[in-house]
């Protein structure tokens, strides 16, 4: 297709067969090399970049002393012969290293000031330098690929959509502040003042009125905003694709789900198996500690109480003795050969997780043994230990002694943690579902159920009639997309009975006022013949991430906010003027 520009070709596409042609390209002044008789400019597009040479026989008087004024950054358009470079100076670390251009003309549409930091890859300016200059920072190679590469995933994902008739459709970004287990962006009316509007945390309820609606196969691909803390996958606006169906069953929404992904997947040059495997949430938390597994690699989750049963070593036979402890472990192999003080460092890794301290066993290379509680335990107990985690010298197994899910979690971030610290390799994607959540868990802060999804989601049919007496055993529809250890999207099936939603709104904490008044255009939606739905969101900025193998979600990003939430480029936030707060009826305090 023809691409109307002021350039005939980028600078990543010529090749020995554009010899003798004559072409115009674009760009930035990347590297400038004067050898007295010649200069040699690497010129850099959002394409790649193509070496320029400068002859004064050839380029006449007045580009090659332009030539020489070239700095990097500056912007120029230059037209020439496409040669062959010698067979001694091919350039292999880029494609287009077996030619040059033999430049005779040249303009030089702006001048720059010198850079901050160098516009190349591999660079370690601190990340507050680059976030100031983004614009910048977006010109180097790597970031330029990954944008490239987001927007091909993302294209892909929307024409599979398209082609299985999923119908693209825009939900407002003002709506109105309803729970959705973070913190509302508030926005002031002007109009109606006093009142406000929310930014959306995701188009959730819209999307079931979509389908109430009609719509049958909606998706979008959704800005989504939550005031909640940041980390490197976690900003205060996110990208979501989101999806609905109707008139379907969990496997059929699960179904599609997986045909999309796995086209998206293949436009990218990554293959995604089908059908993917289908990890229920407890054998996930049992296993590997997390809801979230990377099953790359082992270090899996042992449950060692009954081993422990009789033990003198009173921690252990407590727990075993007690409903509901447990003593599990993991076995760290290679961290054994570790010193003594750098094991001992651990528990406070373990108190990150919860853990009120961590006992453990370090297995030497010379058969001896490191471990304060190791004193207390028998012949037996070892033996079965050992056969239990296969122990081998080097080895170090580390216990919990708690709760199920509080055992389940700690071990699941040393497991994490330690997989780090021993350098194991993650070598491809690793792709599954998580299952079957229960339905609710209990907050202790709040000293009330709180819904494990949302509270929206269906709970299985024929544990409904438990939902007041044992809410906690109740398990909903519900399937988590996750990819290389992280949760890269989630859905479940909707309720789509208004009757059932009161009641789970209840078990939540709602009285009937307060859910009518938050929720009552959902649940008069509802009563009018609201059909079976499910959906899905997958996190568009989270997958991209793990796509290109970065650390963060900012180098999949444009324009990202830093840990605190500030645009450091913009300065944003930033204060308003008294007159702006006054058009909205607002003073600070």
């Amino acid at each position: 297709m023809e691409q109307h520009s002021l350039h005939t070709h980028t600078c990543g596409e010529l090749r020995p067969s554009d010899v003798g042609s004559t072409v115009t390209l674009t760009g930035w002044v990347w590297r400038r090399r004067d050898h007295g008789g010649l200069i040699f400019v690497d010129l850099r597009d959002r394409a790649g970049v193509t070496q320029l040479t400068f002859d004064p026989e050839h380029s006449g008087g007045t580009a090659f002393r332009t030539a020489e004024a070239l700095r990097s950054e500056w912007p120029i358009k230059v037209s020439g012969l496409v040669r062959q470079r010698p067979e001694d100076m091919y350039n292999p670390k880029i494609e287009t290293g077996e030619v040059e251009v033999l430049v005779s003309e040249i303009e030089v549409f702006n001048r720059a000031k010198t850079p901050p930091f160098q516009i190349e890859d591999g660079i370690e300016t601190s990340e507050d330098v680059r976030l100031r200059y983004r614009y910048l920072d977006l010109r180097r190679p790597e970031l330029a690929a990954n944008l490239r590469l987001r927007n091909d995933f993302t294209f892909a994902i929307r024409r599979a959509l398209h082609d299985r008739a999923f119908t693209e459709v825009e939900t407002p970004s003002l709506f109105k502040s309803t729970p959705e287990g973070a913190r509302d962006f508030i926005v002031p009316s002007r109009t109606q003042p006093g009142s406000f509007y929310a930014l959306p945390q995701s188009p959730q309820l819209l999307k079931q009125l979509l389908m109430v609606a009609g719509v049958e196969r909606y998706y979008q691909v959704a800005k989504c905003f939550r005031d909640e803390d940041l980390r490197a996958d976690r900003q205060p606006e996110f990208t979501q694709v989101d999806l609905e169906m109707s008139f379907v069953d969990q496997d059929d929404v699960m179904s599609e789900i997986e045909d999309v992904l796995a086209a998206a997947f293949a436009e990218v040059g990554v293959e995604m198996p089908r059908p993917l495997r289908r990890m229920p949430y407890w054998e996930a938390m049992d296993t590997y500690g997390t809801d979230k597994p990377d099953t790359r690699y082992g270090m899996e989750l042992h449950d060692v109480t009954d081993i422990f049963a009789g033990s003198k070593f009173k921690l252990f036979a407590g727990a075993a003795a007690t409903e509901g402890q447990y003593v599990k472990c993991i076995n760290a192999k290679g961290a054994g050969t570790w010193p003594r003080a750098q094991i001992d460092r651990l528990a406070d890794v373990a108190a990150e997780f919860g853990a009120k301290g961590l006992a453990y066993i370090a297995f030497r290379e010379d058969g001896s043994i490191t471990s304060p509680i190791v004193k207390f335990f028998s012949d037996e107990e070892m033996a079965a230990l050992r056969a239990e985690m296969d122990v081998e010298p080097g080895d170090l197994v580390m216990f919990a002694v708690e709760g199920r899910l509080a055992a389940d979690e700690i071990l699941g971030g040393m497991r994490v943690h330690m997989a780090d610290a021993l350098g194991i390799e993650r070598e491809g994607h690793d792709f599954l579902w998580v299952v079957d959540f229960p339905l609710f868990h209990w907050d202790e802060d709040r000293g009330a159920y709180a819904s494990e999804h949302q509270p929206f989601t269906q709970p299985f049919e024929d544990q409904i009639d438990q939902l007041e007496s044992d809410p906690l055993s109740v398990v909903s529809h519900t399937y988590d997309f996750v990819m290389d250890g992280f949760e890269a999207g989630g859905g479940g099936m909707r309720i789509h009975d208004a009757e059932l939603q009161m009641r789970i709104l209840r078990l939540l904490g709602f009285t009937e006022e307060r859910a009518e008044e938050q929720f009552g255009f959902l649940m008069e939606a509802l009563r009018f013949g609201a059909p079976p739905m499910g959906g899905f969101a997958l996190g568009l900025d989270r997958v991209c991430m793990l796509l290109v193998g970065a650390d963060s979600i900012r180098d999949v990003m444009a324009f990202p906010k830093t840990s605190s939430g500030s645009d450091l480029m913009s300065a944003a936030p930033s204060p308003v003027t008294g007159a702006q707060l006054k058009d909205v009826s607002l003073r600070l305090l």
